[in-house]
């Protein structure tokens, strides 16, 4: 007997990507596609990118047989009730029908769309960091920064569906403009682009998170002094989290994360600051648990998760 398969699309704000994703969290091998996105595609390229990766991924379905669902993982905001994405790197769509449109793709199966930050938090919590943990914060530190939440061990999207958009909590200490309207936003104090910003602010001329990763290792002090505020903000943002809802573990994710060991090193740093309450100190930072195949997880996890509680 075939094993239930779900289709997982996972649209940010540099790639699209789909898979085929069975119900123990492992991708079929040779369904997973990727395209491009970025914030000067056009909305009709936008739409062909998620056609092209869908069309791939259902074309390793195994004859005769179909997706038992669906599941989308968007940067957000997204907008449940009406199946929209208006994803703040990607100017181009704005309530844009996603559900929709991936319907139209498969139109036998039922479509579930969550925000990118919950589908690491559920990816997290099936196969990843947060294995038996019952209040888990997922967080991804990449282009952006984003998060989702499971709480008593369900997943806490919100009445939207933007619950856990760590990404625009201001933490103390910083200014710096953020694209959401704000200023000391999380995302644009610590991820890639931001850190790179700042780093070049103060003298560093690498250009990429790849440029400030190896600059950091040779010991460069403006990239270590990056990093380190990078951390640091993660930290004082996963405190009041925690301070917030009581969390056992942090899970961070997210190709920025792994810019140095020293990243989540400075975010405990942060984190322990917080003496007077041993209830926040206690949350565990970890690394992400998965590969870079955590969102696709995530976004199955929407669906094989669902039919279980049925």
């Amino acid at each position: 007997m075939t094993a239930p398969l779900a289709l997982a699309v996972d649209f940010g704000g540099t790639k699209v990507e789909a898979a085929l994703v069975d119900d123990g969290g492992r991708l079929v091998p040779g369904s997973r596609a990727r395209r491009g996105t970025g914030p000067d595609a056009a909305s009709e390229a936008l739409d062909r990118a998620v056609a092209d990766v869908v069309r791939h991924a259902l074309r390793a379905m195994p004859e005769q047989t179909a997706p038992v669902g669906v599941g989308i993982g968007s940067a957000g905001p997204v907008d449940l009730a009406a199946g929209t994405v208006s994803p703040l790197n990607v100017p181009a769509w704005r309530r844009h029908p996603l559900v929709d449109r991936v319907a139209r793709l498969v139109p036998d199966a039922p479509v579930t769309l969550a925000l990118d930050g919950l589908c690491i938090a559920l990816a997290e919590h099936w196969v990843g960091a947060g294995r038996g943990a019952r209040n888990l914060l997922g967080m991804v530190v990449s282009t952006g920064v984003g998060g989702g939440l499971v709480l008593d061990g369900r997943p806490a999207p919100g009445p939207t569906g933007n619950a856990g958009h760590i990404g625009h909590v201001e933490v103390g200490g910083a200014d710096d403009p953020c694209a959401c309207g704000g200023s000391g936003c999380l995302e644009a104090v610590a991820s890639g682009p931001g850190t790179v910003r700042w780093a070049r602010a103060h003298g560093f001329t690498g250009t990429t998170g790849h440029d400030l990763a190896r600059a950091h290792a040779a010991g460069d002090p403006i990239a270590l002094a990056a990093v380190d505020r990078a951390g640091t903000a993660i930290g004082r943002a996963i405190a009041s989290a925690a301070g917030l809802v009581d969390l056992d573990v942090a899970a961070v994710g997210g190709g920025f994360s792994r810019v140095s060991p020293a990243l989540l090193e400075a975010a405990r740093a942060a984190l322990a600051r917080r003496s007077a309450f041993d209830f926040v100190r206690r949350t565990r930072i970890a690394p992400s648990g998965l590969s870079d195949e955590g969102p696709l997880i995530g976004a199955a996890a929407l669906v094989h998760l669902a039919r279980r509680s049925d």
